[in-house]
């Protein structure tokens, strides 16, 4: 968790992940389509890991992925966890279990007992979906 904190932006602790994720956006190489469904703010272990995941994912769709196009998607149901997803339109062929992005990825998502589901078939698309439990903000662990 104290990693987690130790990379968020100022953004992300000012504003949340709705500016962050714009900022992070706006710089991507890659055109991004973002929606952000939040009716509050998460916890900040768990706002700074989707926050993480999300930089990691729209890496990786910026140096393998040759995509024309990425899309983020944050939202919470009513009662569920925070659920993280970002698809690209690119070749596919990302595996978890090669390199390093990825599977630190799913190591910080499994440090707050959250869960990492990667597709991503050859000839794409890739799609990459982090479910993290919801806590409130200030409510920690």
């Amino acid at each position: 968790r104290q990693v987690a904190r130790g990379i968020a932006p100022p953004v992300l602790t000012d504003r949340g992940l709705d500016a962050a994720l714009s900022a992070l956006a706006a710089r991507s190489p890659v055109p991004v389509a973002s929606d952000i469904r939040l009716p509050e703010r998460p916890d900040a272990t768990i706002e700074a890991i989707a926050y993480f995941c999300v930089s990691e994912c729209l890496t990786n769709v910026a140096k393998h992925s040759g995509a024309s196009r990425a899309q983020v998607l944050i939202a919470r149901s009513a009662s569920g966890p925070l659920l993280v997803r970002v698809s690209d339109d690119g070749a596919g062929g990302a595996d978890p279990a090669g390199g390093t992005g990825l599977k630190g990825l799913a190591a910080r998502v499994a440090a707050v007992d959250g869960a990492v589901r990667v597709s991503s078939p050859a000839g794409g698309p890739t799609i990459v979906e982090v479910s993290l439990p919801w806590r409130e903000r200030g409510e920690g662990r």
